[in-house]
């Protein structure tokens, strides 16, 4: 007996549209993306008090490198929660500020660091007793 190409399962569920709940998800998570990257946070509580140089910035900001400080920002600039303005003077100034948007997001973005930076200890105690627990 040969084989056939006929498809022998055609009974196929139809294809749905989206939930309208959930139909901005996408757009929603590439915003959150942008506002919980760890860089971000720190860039939105660095501005939180006040415009700042990039070096400012980048001596504030423990860790980050020159090209993912100008990655943040310019991703930051791009969302409208930045500004950047450059000031012709000799060498040029830029300052980096928040704009409204930015500032409207600075308090929900300043307590999650401040609650990172609290919790720190008893969320790496949690880790190393997990780590410890799962051991192969």
């Amino acid at each position: 007996m040969g084989t056939s190409l006929e498809p022998t399962h055609t009974d196929l569920p139809a294809l749905q549209a989206p939930h309208p709940d959930h139909a901005d998800c996408r757009g929603v998570a590439s915003i959150l993306a942008r506002v919980g990257d760890k860089w971000s946070v720190f860039v939105i509580m660095m501005l939180s008090d006040g415009p700042k140089r990039f070096n400012e910035l980048k001596r504030m900001i423990a860790g980050i490198s020159q090209r993912m400080l100008t990655l943040t920002l310019r991703g930051l600039e791009r969302d409208g929660l930045v500004t950047r303005t450059i000031y012709p003077t000799i060498p040029p100034r830029v300052d980096y500020e928040l704009t409204d948007l930015g500032r409207g997001l600075q308090q929900p973005v300043v307590a999650l660091g401040l609650w990172a930076k609290t919790h720190q200890g008893q969320i790496e105690s949690a880790r190393k007793r997990f780590d410890e627990r799962n051991e192969p």
